[in-house]
């Protein structure tokens, strides 16, 4: 069981949300803390890369209220979370913000290089290597998994 545990969540992605908090709440301890968190890109479009699509304040409440509804969703009544929402590069920030926190555990879900989330294979790297606390790197659950088609590679 972990204390503090550090779920790192795509907000687009429904299924991944509802892995990971389903596995978290395993993972921690009665009074041990949750925190969410996702980490988005503010990027240029067109001829003009310096010009952003979306203010960046925008941005965040959008990716915010996708991830609090992800976790009113999947998480227990008797469970809370903290929610976190940075913008920057994923790797980078979640290791710089379970180092923040002094989390016991990194939780991520691997969709291998697929994916909403660019880079996602070296983003899983990233974490792993640089991560000051363990990480758990679930599989994700691909249709042909959850239909009872139980083959190993």
């Amino acid at each position: 069981m972990y204390r503090k545990l550090l779920i790192a969540i795509d907000p687009e992605d429904d299924g991944e949300g509802k892995r990971a908090l389903e596995t978290s709440v395993n993972l921690v301890e009665p009074d041990g803390e949750l925190h969410l968190a996702s980490v988005y890109r503010l990027e240029g479009g067109g001829f003009f890369p310096h010009v952003n699509e979306q203010a960046p304040e925008d941005k965040e409440a959008e990716v915010r209220k996708s991830l609090d509804l992800i976790a009113r969703k999947y998480l227990p009544l008797n469970c809370d979370a903290t929610l976190h929402v940075v913008a920057g590069n994923t790797g980078e920030k979640l290791v710089a913000l379970a180092s923040q926190l002094k989390a016991d555990l990194i939780l991520l879900v691997s969709k291998g290089s697929s994916g909403h989330w660019p880079l996602r294979r070296a983003t899983v790297e990233y974490v792993s290597v640089n991560a000051q606390c363990p990480v758990l790197i679930l599989p994700e659950i691909r249709k042909s998994d959850s239909a009872g088609d139980s083959t190993d590679d």
